[in-house]
């Protein structure tokens, strides 16, 4: 391969993330002499003339807003440079490798940064030459778990931060960087993407790879940093060692990360340190307060569990964020109305994007779910265009409620206000009556003072919003 014609790395989307992933494969590829340009279809218009130029195209697909977005995008591609080799990389690349691999070129999973390297390295037109970790159409691999030493990572061709998620705080908005400890994660919650193509393993990103980028984002204006890791406690050590060794560097950064109801409690003696090092939030995959639901999915915690990590979190100081699955083929209305009860009692109600009310179970090619005996009366046929099997609840009344939930956040409003619009949906569809105008009188109102969050408060549903495949909107794919 001519290393000086461009290769060219597309993100599709990362919840308002600049991509960490796509930065440390920019500077791997950087280092070994290729001329690398980028796309973030979240924040940039589809670039024709990028296409056009490119030599070959790695498209980012870490989660499944971002693959439905990607192949819409790879269609396009191939109607403006028909010849372009293809390579799907990232978690969701592996979970759909028999589909993508039957349109494109090249799939590439796990830890992706080597094996892509060595493709690009290898002539990639060879079909006799096999890569580690790279599966094209007749040889399928698993994907590659061993990482490599990491370069420093390349941010030459990112918008600004500015174009990305800002920390909302204080009735001010802040940029914001982002990087990821670790990937893959220790535990096997049975809707959660990883485990199918990890199995319990996770790996670290070196210290000083991770100080380093994040000194660079600094200098470009973050002022707060997201660890993006599934969970940033599965290395506690490694963790608190990053936290330790930013804040000497930069002590009035703040930051936030995700960590397992499980994991706070655990090592809640850790907390303190976070929270005196500028911890201002952790995300939580809570799902569900239904313990029917979490011992189907897996998930290593109870009801009682998620109060006391509210209480550990709370006394220092920092505001937990749970994310819900509250659409399950176990979950009942009755489940999903003592839901909203909770989130008031507990003083949730600014905590939670209204976008987390309305999430519908995915279950993905590869899913642990497809083999669980308590999921096979509710598993339809798999919706390739959707990537995607349907399922459909026992109580029909769940399934209407998630569409009419969704319609409601998609028209938007006043989260608080919001939130009262929701349950009075659900309280209607359990009536059997129209939903009337909210009234708030005794309902549990959050505290006045806003915790902190990013702005961005979409998340990764089986149906993407206009807002997110807006951002390639008019392109036409080729279907």
């Amino acid at each position: 391969m001519i290393k000086n014609s461009p290769i060219l790395l597309i993100s599709c989307y990362e919840l308002g993330h600049p991509s960490f992933g796509l930065a440390l494969l920019s500077g791997l590829l950087d280092s070994a002499g290729f001329t690398v340009e980028t796309l973030d279809l979240a924040v940039e218009p589809f670039d024709k003339a990028k296409i056009a130029r490119a030599q070959f195209l790695g498209i980012s697909v870490p989660m499944h807003t971002a693959l439905r977005i990607g192949v819409k995008a790879a269609r396009a591609a191939k109607k403006i440079n028909p010849n372009i080799p293809i390579a799907f990389f990232g978690l969701y690349a592996s979970l759909n490798e028999s589909f993508l691999l039957e349109n494109f070129d090249f799939v590439i999973g796990g830890e992706y940064e080597g094996p892509f390297l060595q493709l690009v390295q290898s002539d990639f037109q060879d079909n006799d030459t096999a890569v580690i970790g790279v599966s094209r159409k007749g040889r399928m691999v698993a994907p590659n778990l061993k990482s490599i030493p990491f370069q420093k990572p390349s941010r030459a061709t990112f918008p600004p931060l500015s174009k990305y998620a800002h920390l909302e705080r204080d009735g001010g908005r802040f940029p914001v960087g982002y990087v990821e400890a670790s990937r893959g994660c220790r535990h096997l919650c049975r809707h959660c993407p990883i485990p199918p193509v990890y199995n319990g393993r996770f790996t670290v990103i070196r210290e000083e790879i991770l100080l380093e980028d994040i000194r660079a984002q600094v200098d470009l204006g973050a002022t707060h940093i997201t660890f993006g890791d599934p969970d940033f406690l599965n290395g506690p050590n490694h963790s608190m060692n990053i936290a330790r060794k930013m804040h000497q560097a930069f002590p009035e950064l703040t930051f936030d990360f995700t960590a397992k109801i499980e994991h706070l409690i655990k090592y809640k003696t850790l907390i303190p340190d976070f929270a005196a090092w500028g911890c201002l939030f952790i995300i939580s995959a809570v799902e569900s307060l239904s313990d029917v639901v979490l011992d189907h999915l897996d998930k290593g915690h109870t009801r009682a569990d998620v109060i006391h990590a509210i209480e550990i979190v709370h006394e220092r100081g920092i505001a937990l964020r749970p994310s819900l699955v509250p659409f399950t083929p176990w979950s009942t209305l009755d489940d999903y109305i003592d839901l909203f009860d909770f989130v008031g009692q507990y003083h949730l109600i600014d905590s939670i994007d209204p976008v987390q009310f309305t999430i519908r179970l995915l279950v993905p090619p590869g899913s642990l779910l497809i083999t669980e005996s308590s999921m096979a009366k509710f598993l339809g046929e798999m919706n390739q265009e959707s990537f995607t099997y349907q399922w459909v609840h026992p109580d029909p009344r769940m399934d209407q409620l998630q569409v009419a939930v969704s319609e409601l956040v998609e028209e938007g409003g006043c989260d608080g206000d919001l939130f009262y619009r929701l349950k009075e949906c659900a309280l209607a569809m359990r009536e059997g009556r129209p939903a009337r105008p909210v009234d708030q009188t005794g309902w549990a109102h959050a505290p006045t003072k806003k915790p902190p969050r990013l702005t961005e408060s979409w998340f990764c549903c089986a149906e993407p919003t206009q807002n997110q495949m807006a951002c390639i909107d008019g392109i036409d794919d080729g279907k």
